[in-house]
């Protein structure tokens, strides 16, 4: 029989698992369904919990920033701004014209 701490963890992983953001690129690959699963293990630790809450939360961004000379490298000022408009726009089916694939526009 679980313990009350162990149902308690379980209560918090639970909770962040139902709002945890799915991923529109592997609709049958879920991250939540996951953590949901794992919420049920009789072994959960404290430390999991943790560190769901901290990956959900971006703590190592929070607490390690990028500077802004590694998010726009001298080589490729606009990649990353690029990369996440290009993953914004996939996830909506929006795709680039064929002729800017071509001439390498963006």
């Amino acid at each position: 029989m679980a313990s009350q701490a162990t149902k308690q963890l379980s209560t918090r992983l639970l909770a962040m698992a139902e709002t945890w953001p799915k991923d529109p690129f592997r609709p049958n690959l879920q991250l939540g369904t996951f953590l949901k699963s794992l919420a049920a293990h009789p072994r959960l630790t404290p430390q999991a919990v943790e560190a769901t809450r901290a990956l959900r939360d971006n703590d190592m961004y929070e607490k390690y920033p990028l500077s802004q000379k590694m998010l726009k490298p001298a080589s490729s000022p606009h990649h990353y701004e690029r990369l996440v408009e290009g993953w914004e726009k996939s996830a909506q089916g929006i795709g680039r014209p064929w002729w800017k694939v071509f001439f390498g526009i963006w």
